[in-house]
């Protein structure tokens, strides 16, 4: 009979059924759901074939290992389940947890969770899981705020490993909720009994995978060709932007068609003007080649652009709606914004006070028509 066996000489158990955080895999479809997979029947079958040699074989039953300690075992059992058990005593607030960020997180993914250079993008991306390429953040993708904690405290901060106190871990924890508005109260303390009111948005997205491991041919031959009773139509459109002018023209057979508005001319001289005045924007937006998101967007393009639109930028909840509203940014809604942003747009985080002067606020507007 195996009486204690070395851990060490065992393979890793198979990892619990949780979710790729973002980066990895691909939303495909048109539904945003992913699956969640069980280890290979190959992976299962060399455990099971390794353990019936340990319990089989009388030397090794006799004579290897020692038990595992409590200790051994508690640096193992640290996986967080999706209804929080596993979860230990101690909690945060989005407060608390903002310094700790900004002292071991922010460095590698941004102030706002925008993500340095190539490092993993925190917030943002609501709505685009089904887009050509999905934004895929906490707050847009992970299913659970348990996957986060435990994420946080297994792996983070990058080179330093579990080096965070369960405090700290609640406290991070509920920071990256409130910078994905799924916290609302900066003062809201994350604990084992309050984790139970996290509603994560795409919960709904993620699946147990039944599917046997052939999961191509579950429900038998797949078809190849010929597979609808009749020729393909195109039901839908992916986007329908209607933001470009049209205006009516009449062809050579005396039909009348809708064609693209003729662009008004570029005031060189303007945008010259619109050059000085946009210095006082430059503390917070950035325009051409090498512009980056900064307190506020980048503002390339921003002429014919959906409000909201840039991407890895944290907007306010207002200028999130006005995009869902369908806000678009031309020379008439951009100067009516940039006159006196707060009365616009009750909510918005842009602090500045405005442009007063008609004048100037048409200069800024044509200066920012070259940078597309």
């Amino acid at each position: 009979m195996l009486k204690s066996v070395d851990l060490s000489l065992l393979p890793l158990p198979a990892a619990p059924l949780l979710p790729l955080p973002p980066g990895e895999g691909r939303g495909e479809g048109i539904a945003t759901r992913t699956t969640l997979t069980r280890p290979s029947s190959k992976a299962r079958g060399l455990f099971t074939a390794l353990a019936t040699l340990l319990l089989t074989t009388p030397a090794l039953a006799n004579d290897l290992g020692r038990p595992a300690t409590p200790a051994e075992i508690a640096a193992w059992d640290i996986d967080i389940r999706p209804d929080g058990q596993g979860l230990p005593e101690g909690g945060g607030t989005p407060a608390d947890g903002e310094p700790i960020y900004n002292d071991r997180c922010a460095s590698c993914h941004g102030v706002f969770g925008e993500g340095e250079g190539r490092w993993p993008v925190l917030t943002g991306g609501d709505g685009t899981l089904q887009d050509d390429r999905p934004v895929k953040t906490i707050g847009s993708y992970w299913p659970y705020a348990s996957t986060v904690w435990d994420y946080i405290h297994r792996a983070m901060p990058f080179g330093d490993a579990q080096s965070l106190s369960d405090d700290e871990v609640y406290a991070l924890t509920a920071y990256v909720l409130y910078m994905n508005d799924i916290i609302d109260d900066e003062d809201f303390e994350l604990t084992r009994e309050t984790f139970g009111e996290i509603e994560m948005p795409n919960e709904g997205g993620f699946i147990a995978d039944e599917r046997p491991d052939t999961m191509t041919l579950a429900k038998g031959e797949p078809c190849m060709s010929d597979c609808t009773d009749g020729p393909v139509k195109i039901t839908m459109r992916a986007a329908v932007l209607d933001v470009t002018p049209q205006t009516e023209a009449t062809t050579d057979e005396g039909e009348t068609v809708m064609v693209a508005a003729a662009a008004p001319a570029f005031d060189a001289g303007l945008a010259e003007k619109g050059k000085k005045v946009f210095k006082k924007c430059g503390a917070c937006h950035q325009v051409g080649e090498k512009a980056k998101n900064r307190t506020g967007p980048l503002l390339n393009g921003v002429i014919g652009k959906e409000a909201g639109a840039v991407e890895k930028f944290r907007y306010s909840k207002a200028m999130k709606k006005a995009a869902a509203e369908g806000l678009i940014w031309n020379a008439e809604t951009l100067g009516w914004y940039l006159e006196a942003p707060r009365t616009y747009m009750k909510g918005t985080k842009m602090s500045f006070k405005g442009l007063s002067d008609e004048d100037d606020r048409a200069a800024v507007i044509e200066y920012l028509k070259q940078f597309e």
